[in-house]
């Protein structure tokens, strides 16, 4: 959560023009590299706790209310960058894919060991099988695209399903073989990052308005004479 902060605080300087020389995010190692290792995270952490709430029996109807909202955070982020980058909006990003790949990790949960193949063959079908029907805006949710989408974030279900379903997958063993590993208090210097992970919906929905309003907030008072 905190690395994907800083990130988008950089991402923010540079939009706004703060950061020179001008920085590429779109194609420079440096970034992309970076926006590949948090979304990893986050979808390999959402499969652990996709496990996790399995594992503690969490009911359908539980699910479904949580389920809401990140469909509901999803929307609104559609919106927010409708507004801010009306030629690039965000039609298929990690919010919309978190919600996607959710209800399709719980159906194939019970396939347990049979969870480690469905991932990898998620993470290296998409190089080898594209189509330009999966281009537009209503198919490239898929994945299998010719070309990358002009959008501020995409997460399309391939390859990134798969990164959701290792998570999953690692959960459900090391809750059979390791349970000592997601169980115990944490140090009290990690105890601030466990309510950001408690809070992680609120914070991802929140944290980009809040920087971008004091960079406005803040170039305002520098044009001032």
């Amino acid at each position: 959560m905190v690395w994907m902060a800083l990130y988008h605080f950089a991402f923010d300087l540079n939009h706004f023009g703060w950061l020179q020389p001008r920085q590429n995010f779109y194609g420079d190692p440096l970034w992309t590299g970076q926006r590949t290792v948090i979304l990893s995270l986050f979808l390999f952490c959402a499969g652990l706790a996709l496990a996790t709430a399995l594992h503690a029996g969490q009911p359908w109807p539980r699910f479904w209310r949580r389920w809401a909202q990140i469909a509901g955070g999803a929307l609104l982020v559609s919106l927010g960058s409708a507004l801010m980058f009306p030629q690039s909006w965000i039609s298929f990003g990690v919010l919309h894919g978190i919600a996607l790949m959710l209800v399709l990790g719980r159906l194939a949960a019970p396939l347990r060991a049979g969870l480690w193949p469905f991932a990898l063959l998620c993470l290296l079908l998409p190089p080898f099988v594209t189509a330009p029907f999966f281009d537009s805006r209503w198919t490239n949710w898929v994945g299998l695209v010719t070309r990358k989408p002009v959008t501020e974030d995409f997460v399309p279900l391939l390859p990134w399903f798969g990164v959701l379903l290792a998570g999953l997958a690692c959960g459900q063993w090391l809750l059979r073989a390791r349970p000592q590993w997601l169980a115990g208090p944490l140090r009290p210097g990690l105890r601030p990052l466990a309510v950001l992970g408690r809070w992680s919906l609120s914070f991802y929905l929140l944290h980009q308005p809040v920087l971008i309003g004091l960079l406005l907030v803040l170039g305002a008072l520098r044009a001032v004479p």
